[in-house]
């Protein structure tokens, strides 16, 4: 703010467009992210980028019972479920990691002269908000 408790327009832009890309870079960051989810002591592994998409499934043939092919089914697909959804909290843990410092500097007085910084459409816990959070 200046003297007087004006605020500086120019200095507020200048700070919204420096948040704006951190939040993209931090963005790209989670698409080019892996994380790996497991369940059955690792016959199924997910792999999941940082934005919670499944890029990829490993079944270890252990996981296969060729005399028993109904169960196996049936427990293969539960296996890919569970390694899904571990993968999908490691990728919100990560998403937290690199949005968190940014959702907090948007939505929680990063903008001096605003009251709660304003909390910026498309921010994480703005309006809006963004995927996955």
């Amino acid at each position: 703010m200046e003297p007087g408790g004006q605020l500086n327009i120019q200095e507020l832009l200048q700070q919204a467009q420096k948040m704006q890309e951190q939040l993209f870079a931090a963005q790209q960051e989670l698409a080019e992210a892996e994380v790996e989810g497991t369940a059955g002591g690792g016959l199924v592994k997910a792999t999941v980028n940082g934005q919670g998409e499944v890029t990829g499934i490993t079944i270890d043939p252990k996981a296969i019972d060729v005399d028993d092919p109904s169960d196996t089914a049936e427990t293969v697909a539960d296996l890919v479920l569970a390694a899904i959804r571990d993968a999908g909290r490691a990728a919100q843990e990560l998403q937290q990691e690199k949005m968190g410092p940014l959702a907090e500097g948007l939505g929680g007085g990063g903008i001096p002269g605003l009251p709660g910084g304003g909390g910026l459409p498309g921010a994480p816990g703005g309006p809006g908000g963004l995927p996955g959070f």
